[in-house]
């Protein structure tokens, strides 16, 4: 494993780079700054036991969980599993009504948290399950999408995600991701639909597949007017990691994390839950060998992957149509975002994202693991 943070020979980058999809979503990479003292977020412990006994996730330890919910294959031993979270953000228990006083509002908590268990066997790392397995997985999220939205008018918007590491909000070592299916479409999920959509009114094209239309076929030299020496280069595949038949794995341009990685549907598809049977198996290929590319740079790195589709029913003011008719305008997609650095106050202060490494650098470490 190389160490991520090594300074390189390249010159130094102070730059804002504003991110295309939500424009005011802007990241400062300064690259200097990978050079000061500071106080990296601390590798995740990798337990590689395959069963553990105190461990409520464990197969034969299914008394320790709430009931199943759903489980696969249907019969015999299972692989994954999927239960109630025991300590839910939200919850469909009880009923509360909304209120308004002055200035303040609130809405009932409604919702379902529940927890997929990914794996049997305890610390399995995603890069070294089998793809047949990892196409399995991507499956559950989606029947289980497709249930929680056809349960209940109310559910407007269902996350799915993983968490790696204490740092990133796992609070049990075995392998497992989360549901959470919620009245509201989060506000990072909302920028990028409105903005995706405006791009759309004025271009007529969807702005996911014009960025892949850039990683794969957009090369430029840009000069300095004045003394016309060259100032970036930008070369034909420089931001793509990984790449399938159907899927493929983008550096962003504008990264809030060093080493985020985001993966996307080739061809244009807006709702995860459209994602062909047959083609899982090339996302899970797709998925293994970009964690497998981000654990041989970074290995042992605390990370959070999360899927972003298109809203399911509500209306936007805005724009007075409803969500669905974003079918045209937004394109569903995994964003992978390892924890190597602690946000500092003026990140939190400013929510301005502070890079330190390259994105450009990034990529082509990245590219460069012999897999």
């Amino acid at each position: 494993m190389s160490d991520p943070n090594a300074p390189d020979n390249t010159s130094e980058v102070r730059e804002i780079r504003i991110n295309p999809i939500v424009p005011s979503e802007s990241v400062l990479v300064a690259t200097a700054r990978s050079m000061r003292p500071k106080k990296a977020e601390e590798l995740a412990p990798r337990d590689t036991r395959k069963h553990v006994e105190t461990c409520p996730f464990c197969r034969g330890n299914e008394h320790k969980t709430p009931p199943v919910i759903l489980s696969w294959p249907p019969e015999g031993d299972w692989q994954i599993r999927m239960v109630e979270n025991l300590y839910p953000v939200l919850g469909d228990d009880r009923e509360q009504a909304g209120f308004n006083f002055g200035l303040q509002q609130t809405i009932d908590g409604y919702g379902r948290h529940e927890v997929i268990i990914d794996h049997h066997e305890h610390g399995i790392a995603v890069q070294d399950m089998a793809e047949s397995h990892l196409a399995a997985l991507f499956g559950v999220y989606q029947a289980r999408m497709q249930q929680l939205f056809a349960s209940d008018e109310r559910l407007k918007y269902v996350l799915v995600f993983k968490n790696f590491g204490p740092a990133a909000g796992a609070s049990i070592p075995h392998t497992h991701s989360q549901v959470i299916a919620m009245p509201v479409v989060p506000e990072n999920v909302d920028a990028e639909v409105k903005n995706s959509a405006a791009y759309y009114a004025k271009h007529h094209h969807c702005i996911f597949c014009a960025l892949i239309d850039e990683a794969l076929t957009f090369e430029a030299t840009i000069y300095d007017r004045n003394s016309g020496a060259v100032r970036r280069k930008i070369n034909v595949g420089q931001y793509v990691v990984e790449r399938g038949e159907k899927f493929i794995a983008i550096k962003p341009f504008a990264s809030r994390y060093e080493w985020e990685v985001h993966i996307l549907p080739l061809a244009h598809q807006a709702d995860f839950l459209d994602v062909r049977g047959e083609d899982l198996a090339d996302l899970a290929r797709v998925v293994k060998r970009t964690m497998a590319r981000l654990d041989a740079v970074i290995g042992g790195a605390q990370y959070n992957f999360f899927l972003h589709s298109v809203p399911h029913g509500g209306t936007d003011s805005k724009h007075g149509v409803p969500h669905g008719a974003y079918a045209a305008s937004y394109h569903w997609h995994l964003e992978i975002c390892p924890r190597t650095s602690i946000p500092t106050g003026f990140e939190l202060g400013s929510g301005l994202f502070v890079n330190t490494i390259n994105p450009e650098q990034a990529a082509e470490r990245l590219r460069a693991v012999d897999l």
